[in-house]
């Protein structure tokens, strides 16, 4: 039930799953030894691993992952928890003995390892507010909001830990977890506020970046009444308009990852073609001329205007837009970033008129598709598959795009097994993503990881295991 992102970078040292995900974001095996799907790929057999004991001695069996994963589901049939998505994919599971479980997938993917990852909690104590792992450290005392303090696992099935024990103190606001930091009353912060970007890599600090699972948007209205966003020329025309480089560099100071497809870059799951995502604003100018647009700088500081038909009568019509954006608490950050794509627009001739409003009424905006533009940020799932977002009629499909090519090369995702044929579709996807430009894709946001020690080796540092690592580094 954790909801706070930070805290979940400290669960996760005291839980485990049947899967855990790898430097290269790939599922390997953890509390599970094997699992293996029929041929149907609806029931996937789990062999759990032998010797591993939760941390008040009692063995880890099926039994546990099923009676964790039932509290997951029902949790989930009352919109709760934060692995509710499982319900999307899972749809019952039954051990069958101690060493052995059948989960049957409502989604017949290879997809469904990484939704394995799922912490797994002694059966009798999935609703204490503290149960048992299976992970590295067990919790010696926990003070809601307050303080957590951490000790070695010595009975790990992995290796016992290097680091013994670990003190963790929550704070309010950012504010007082910097000032913590800066007077040394702490070897490290986790923070995912934008100003952590002033604090650079040094002799006495490092600076770790963090990748999140927060894509932020810009998103287009695609519905055939949304007149001039209907035309894909307009669109590809925004998506070179604008220096989404120059903005993340301004606006977030390195706390931000360039994408330009809903999938992380850098991994192997990215796959874009740079050219149609290059900033190029004359060639935006070029495919406004072509959808009909002028450009005349004597008339409207320059914005665009074009002759439309509209009840058998001809009328003339100005390039402008409405872009809508929510703001974080105590945080400007997307208030500067829409003005920018303001001024970036206005250089090409759309007038692009931002209007700031609360994230309760951009939402409203969202979901009656009143609105022409917005920044609006994604929380992704575990599982590399962005169907919410681009199927048709799908739940996260705010701008209305509807493609039976996409829809196709979801259907097919997910039901495809093998994993260089999963990663084929998804990069098909991507390329079809490209050539449609639904919306845009600005950048995964980062977090920051203030620290005197270097505490872990491993190469991907991401949310939510902020700390995956430091069990095996140091003293």
């Amino acid at each position: 039930m954790a909801e706070e992102r930070e805290f979940q970078s400290l669960t996760s040292l005291i839980y485990e799953g049947l899967y855990s995900l790898d430097d290269d974001y790939r599922p390997v095996e953890c509390l599970a030894e094997s699992c293996e799907a029929e041929s149907s790929g609806k029931r996937w057999t789990v062999k759990m691993r032998s010797g591993v004991v939760f941390h008040d001695g009692t063995p880890c069996t099926a039994y546990d992952v099923e009676a964790t994963l039932k509290e997951i589901l029902r949790l989930a049939d009352d919109g709760m928890g934060q692995y509710n998505q499982l319900k999307y994919m899972i749809s019952d599971v039954k051990a069958n003995s101690a060493d052995s479980l059948i989960i049957t997938a409502s989604r017949p993917y290879w997809g469904i390892k990484f939704a394995l990852t799922f912490p797994v909690l002694p059966r009798d104590q999935v609703n204490l507010q503290v149960p048992a792992g299976t992970g590295p450290f067990k919790v010696d005392r926990f003070e809601p909001a307050s303080y957590l303090l951490l000790s070695a696992n010595e009975a790990w099935w992995q290796t016992p830990p290097t680091v013994k024990s670990i003190s963790v103190t929550f704070r309010a606001t950012n504010r007082e977890l910097i000032t913590d930091y800066e007077y040394n009353r702490v070897d490290a912060a986790i923070t995912r506020s934008a100003s952590a970007g002033q604090y650079q890599t040094g002799l006495a600090n490092l600076n770790i970046t963090y990748r999140t699972r927060q894509l932020e948007t810009l998103l287009l209205n695609n519905s055939s009444n949304a007149f001039p966003l209907d035309n894909i020329l307009v669109r590809k025309a925004i998506r070179h308009a604008i220096d989404f480089n120059a903005i993340a560099n301004s606006v977030y100071m390195g706390m931000a990852r360039r994408t330009d497809t809903p999938m992380p870059s850098g991994t192997w799951m990215y796959q874009a073609d740079d050219a149609e995502f290059v900033y190029d604003p004359e060639k935006a100018k070029a495919l406004l001329d072509e959808a009909g647009w002028k450009a005349d700088p004597a008339r409207d500081n320059g914005v665009r205007h074009t002759t439309v038909t509209e009840k058998g009568e001809q009328k003339d019509r100005r390039l402008r837009l409405r872009l809508y954006v929510y703001e974080e608490q105590d945080n400007s950050v997307r208030l500067q970033v829409a003005n920018m794509i303001a001024d970036y627009l206005a250089a090409v001739g759309i007038e692009a008129k931002v209007t700031m409003e609360s994230f309760s009424s951009v939402a409203a905006h969202l979901k009656a598709r009143n609105f022409d533009m917005a920044i609006a940020a994604f929380q992704m799932d575990v599982v590399p598959d962005p169907g919410f977002l681009l199927m048709s009629g799908n739940t996260g499909n705010y701008g209305s795009y509807k493609s039976a090519a996409m829809d196709n090369l979801f259907k097919s995702l997910r039901a495809e097994r093998n994993e260089e044929q999963y990663k084929s579709l998804l990069w098909q996807i991507q390329a079809q993503f490209t050539e449609d430009c639904p919306f845009i894709c600005m950048w995964y946001r980062c977090g920051a990881l203030l620290t005197r020690k270097v505490f872990t080796t491993v190469r991907d540092v991401r949310e939510p295991e902020i700390l995956r690592g430091i069990e095996s580094v140091g003293n």
